[in-house]
């Protein structure tokens, strides 16, 4: 095929045609999340004491590192405030999706064959990553004009049509961006994992540069692609010139990756893959030690992050105490009790927060044995000496021991900055004893997820959606008034408030309890259902 962009439009609609729902669903999380958040944030900070408070909040640098330079802060509206707590995290989660599109259509569709039949048929060799990036495009400028109207059309006097469509461009051409350095990676890797690897990697490293930079030195902050385009200071001065740069860099990317994509084979990167052993280690002699070997660099990235991350919620109890004692609204998010602090109870909520979060990589350790069984990897190693048992086993063992290893790196974490910003530092007992209660819940979204591999693998996503409830009511169940049987349908719901509420040995035995249960009959599921694919 001597033409290297034929057929791109057939190209693209097929793209479109295979994630008609997974695009759908990325638009409108990021859409409805980003407008719920500024319609709820008029309600929280209602007074000009509140939003004065917020503002020198704002000015804290373990708040800058977190969220970026404040700006607008003499005259703190909703749009400023809307912006500043929120840009950098959508920004953050359009970049994750526009890695997570160009990966699925670059390196893995060429790492599982599938370019290598499209490529069969009438179609340039170019095009494949070619609609992937104008696909990826498309979806952005939705995204953009959702973002944008929805925001213009909540009618708050500091959200003009200007600032709105100018939030959903930043975000959007974030997006556009990371999806034009991940289809540069999809040329020099040559797998999908080393592509997810490095994008993910440069997204972390820009977040990090971002937050060095907008503390100490500001040319770092203008190098990441995340620092830059919170110069457009939405609703202050709506600079749209961060924009266009941003734009101007990803267009250079994609012309890099279409040129290494045209010199290159088919199959091949121009990073060398490593080369292995030529003997296996005895750790790969077991399915427990292949399941660690396939999620080494997941679990340490992930490992890492819980402590990065209680490290950054350790940061702000300095201030804590004096900004929620004023705020009647967040007063709300927290429980009730008179004979403990607001620190003490702020304490007891981040706990349970920091343990859902924490559940997102168990349960990504347990799913991966979805994801290898989708791939047809798993019939190979039921088709020797492996029986289902260990191989489903082992994937649940690493899930319950990832638990601990999660709780204890983020109250690390949390307790390493508190030592610095805290005058009277809450017992590390107290944190360890708060942290272990959690484990049972966290256990149990283990079980559910064993489950449904059991019995129902093409519904795991259901998992997820079991998490993002347990989120919605522990954070927001307080402030909303939400009735207790909607917590209670929570594993979290039933977890001790330590240090308030005294440890309960029957309610950890019981939940203990429906975890066991619940692997035991996936495991009977698995053992008794065929294999996908």
């Amino acid at each position: 095929m001597n033409k290297p962009f034929a057929n791109i439009g057939q190209t693209i609609k097929f793209i479109l045609r295979r994630d008609r729902i997974r695009i759908p669903v990325w638009v409108l999380s990021i859409a409805i999340f980003t407008i719920l958040i500024a319609l709820m944030l008029p309600n929280l900070y209602t007074s000009s004491m509140e939003r004065e408070i917020m503002a020198e909040t704002m000015k804290n640098p373990a708040i800058i590192v977190m969220l970026g330079p404040g700006y607008g802060l003499d005259n703190y509206t909703d749009g400023a405030m809307m912006a500043h707590f929120m840009l950098v995290f959508t920004a953050l989660a359009t970049g994750i999706m526009g890695i997570m599109l160009t990966v699925r259509h670059t390196r893995e569709d060429e790492e599982e064959g599938r370019i290598e039949m499209i490529r069969s048929l009438p179609v340039g060799a170019l095009s494949p990553l070619t609609a992937t990036i104008i696909m990826i495009t498309i979806v952005n400028i939705v995204l953009t004009v959702i973002v944008g109207l929805g925001l213009y059309s909540l009618g708050f006097e500091s959200m003009d049509l200007e600032g709105s469509f100018l939030y959903g461009a930043s975000i959007g051409v974030i997006g556009i961006y990371f999806a034009a350095l991940t289809g540069l990676f999809a040329q020099l890797s040559t797998n999908s994992r080393s592509t997810l690897g490095y994008s993910f990697t440069f997204l972390i490293a820009a977040y990090i540069v971002r937050g060095i930079g907008d503390i100490e030195y500001e040319i770092l902050s203008l190098i990441s692609p995340l620092g830059l385009i919170l110069r457009t200071e939405v609703y202050v001065s709506n600079n749209w010139w961060p924009v266009f740069a941003t734009l101007g860099q990803s267009i250079l990317l994609f012309a890099l990756s279409l040129y290494l994509n045209s010199i290159r084979d088919l199959g091949a990167g121009f990073i060398p893959a490593r080369p292995g052993r030529k003997y296996a280690s005895s750790l790969l002699s077991s399915p427990l030690g292949l399941s660690i070997r396939l999620q080494r660099t997941s679990i340490i990235a992930w490992t890492v992050g819980m402590y990065v991350l209680g490290v950054s919620y350790g940061s702000i109890l300095g201030d804590l105490e004096g900004f929620l004692d004023t705020s009647g609204v967040l007063l709300k998010m927290l429980p009730e009790s008179a004979d403990y602090s607001i620190t003490e109870r702020f304490i007891t909520m981040l706990m349970t927060i920091l343990s859902i979060l924490g559940s997102i990589p168990v349960l990504l350790y347990v799913l991966k044995l979805k994801s290898e069984e989708k791939k047809a990897r798993t019939a190979h190693l039921l088709a020797r000496a492996v029986s289902k048992n260990s191989l489903i086993g082992s994937y649940t063992l690493i899930g319950l021991v990832a638990a601990p290893i999660t709780q204890l790196m983020s109250v690390l974490g949390l307790w390493s900055a508190a030592i610095f910003v805290m005058d009277n530092l809450v017992s590390m007992d107290i944190l360890f004893k708060s942290a272990l209660a959690h484990l049972p819940a966290m256990w149990i979204m283990v079980g559910l997820a064993v489950l449904l591999i059991g019995y129902l693998p093409n519904l795991t996503g259901l998992s997820w959606l079991y998490l993002g409830y347990s989120f919605f009511v522990v954070y927001m169940g307080e402030m909303l008034q939400l009735p207790d049987w909607m917590s209670n349908l929570s594993p979290f719901g039933h977890i001790p408030q330590i240090p308030m509420e005294e440890f309960s040995l029957v309610k950890m035995l019981v939940l203990i309890a429906i975890t066991a249960i619940l692997i035991v009959a996936g495991f009977v599921g698995y053992n008794t259902r065929d294999l996908e694919g």
